[in-house]
């Protein structure tokens, strides 16, 4: 098609999309079923991934958790098979790539296929960027965007060839907009980001609209992955709060998840104010955490 109709087109589309984006804030979306599912959560073992395992338990799901604490993901699975649910419980460094294409294969010829994959698993350091060890921001990476790619290499081709699935993407409101003394945990969610987004494009020019995609980007959560966080604006939320909002996305399939929704008009701010602005914004909102400065004292 010329560019000259093209453009009316896509103005046109805008409108539409515009239209019914609000008819729909006055019609009950339709959930979808998910009882019956194979659902694999990383880091499952603790914080929102324990809070998501129990809210896919009440579903009736079969479960497949992953976490490097064997203890952890134990009382977990127990959990979730007093729920009622089927739970499987594996001891996996989502760190190491051979592990998880190792025991992935281990889940499809035991369990089954994996329908729904959560990508929650997440490291962090809380210091400056010139005093991090250098293996720290390498397992930074490793764990909370690299990971993704083995899970889902791993998974997604049978949801392709059945065109059924979703891929859910633990990401962070910091995936969007960033904070001090977490460097590597703020680029490792951009890109985690980015990850979603572009999956999201392939999938629809491979006409596999029935693989759905989240993104989930909370603020932080009271679960100690990081000490002490507090919030002005936006107030630390509880691992269950946050599981029950994200699985209402994952049920009526919404592609980007901030928690709170509020969260939403942060990103826009950062978007468009000025950069002299932004600052202001965030002393606005006053985000705190316990962190260690320690390069002054090497250059003492």
């Amino acid at each position: 098609m010329h560019l000259l109709l093209e453009i009316p087109l896509f103005l046109l589309i805008i409108l539409y999309s515009c239209l019914e984006a609000f008819v729909k804030l006055f019609i009950p979306v339709k959930r979808k079923a998910v009882d019956g599912e194979i659902v694999l959560i990383t880091g499952a073992g603790h914080g929102l991934g324990r809070a998501m395992a129990y809210e896919f338990a009440q579903r009736r799901c079969k479960l497949v958790l992953w976490d490097i604490n064997k203890h952890g993901i134990e009382e977990t699975a127990e959990e979730c098979k007093r729920l009622g649910a089927t739970a499987h419980a594996f001891v996996v460094d989502c760190s190491k790539k051979e592990e998880i294409y190792c025991i992935a294969e281990k889940v499809k010829r035991e369990i089954g296929d994996v329908s729904i994959l959560m990508n929650n698993a997440g490291v962090i350091s809380t210091t400056d960027l010139l005093s991090i060890e250098d293996h720290e921001i390498q397992k930074t990476f490793e764990v909370n965007i690299l990971a993704h790619y083995w899970t889902s290499k791993a998974f997604l081709p049978t949801m392709m060839r059945n065109n059924h699935g979703h891929i859910v993407t633990v990401a962070s409101a910091v995936g969007h907009i960033v904070a001090p003394f977490i460097v590597p945990y703020c680029s490792s969610k951009f890109a985690a980001v980015g990850f979603h987004r572009a999956l999201t494009q392939e999938l629809t020019a491979l006409k596999k609209n029935g693989v759905q995609t989240s993104c989930v980007c909370p603020m932080f959560i009271n679960s100690d992955f990081v000490k002490n966080p507090s919030s002005r604006l936006m107030p630390p939320l509880e691992p269950e709060e946050v599981a029950k909002q994200v699985m209402e996305g994952i049920l009526t399939n919404q592609n980007m998840i901030f928690v709170p929704p509020f969260l939403k008009v942060s990103v826009m701010l950062d978007r468009l104010l000025p950069v002299r602005a932004i600052p202001a914004l965030w002393r606005l909102n006053d985000l705190k955490f316990d962190v260690v400065v320690a390069y002054k004292d090497k250059e003492k």
